[in-house]
């Protein structure tokens, strides 16, 4: 197993991690949390890196990425309605959105066309990813000035979240027809 496949599983590793620290009652717990959330996703950027630069891009690493990706944000999303700091149609209108991209992908796939992430995609992971940190910081530093960044960011996250669904359906819409032929 190459080292980019590696860095996928430790990633599902540190979910149930996440979660168990997340809910903990020790002290620091949800910082400690926190911390093990941005080594996660520093880990999504890094197992892909590796991969391109060395070459090593496998099946296994092209359906388990994107799986541990979703894994550890809806895991996030979801104990943030459970912790109160997310409405719960924030976190549906995410899911949704990827459950739908999913879908288009492996319809895709079934007719040999490989969806590759694009540049609206990985804006909307990146505001997602730090929507996420920013509710787990309690909107540190920013709480300190009264601006909620945390919940602005959560609506630029569900903004490219939509908009990044939207253009992967438009851009690919000629796969969901393939079967009308």
């Amino acid at each position: 197993m190459n080292t980019a496949n590696k860095l996928t599983i430790f990633r599902m590793i540190l979910v149930p991690v996440f979660m168990i620290f997340l809910f903990s009652d020790i002290n620091n717990a949800q910082y400690i949390a926190a911390a093990i959330f941005i080594l996660a996703s520093i880990t999504d950027a890094l197992d892909g890196h590796i991969a391109r630069s060395r070459n090593q891009i496998t099946n296994f690493g092209k359906f388990m990425d994107p799986l541990a990706d979703k894994i550890l944000v809806s895991s996030a999303l979801i104990s943030m309605i459970e912790l109160g700091k997310i409405q719960a149609w924030v976190v549906v209108v995410i899911i949704a959105r990827e459950f739908a991209i999913t879908g288009l992908r492996v319809i895709a796939a079934s007719e040999g066309i490989t969806i590759a992430a694009n540049k609206l995609g990985k804006i909307k992971t990146v505001t997602q990813l730090i929507a996420i940190i920013t509710l787990l910081f309690n909107n540190y530093p920013f709480r300190l000035i009264n601006f909620p960044f945390d919940q602005i960011m959560i609506y630029v996250a569900v903004f490219f979240t939509i908009l990044s669904g939207i253009d992967y359906i438009y851009k690919n819409r000629k796969v969901l027809h393939s079967g009308d032929r």
